[in-house]
């Protein structure tokens, strides 16, 4: 598994759960981030279906936006 700069990913903080509504919650530490609608959440279940678990790490930091630049640091 290839080490991330600040090893955050490997730690899987990231997790995410569909809703009844089809709306994706995707959390850090427990806490919801950001929600996911429409096609969006679906690309999104689509795009992490199947990845492991320092890929899917990397998708739903990827989708947060802010985790890009480091905000992350402030649990």
């Amino acid at each position: 598994m290839p080490e991330d700069a600040r090893g955050e990913l490997q730690d899987g903080h990231f997790d995410y759960r569909q809703q009844k509504n089809g709306c994706v919650v995707v959390t850090w530490y427990g806490k919801p981030v950001t929600t996911l609608a429409g096609q969006e959440a679906q690309r999104f279940l689509t795009k992490i279906e199947g990845l492991d678990t320092h890929a899917a790490q990397l998708v739903m930091a990827r989708v947060t936006g802010n985790f890009k630049r480091g905000n992350e640091k402030g649990r």
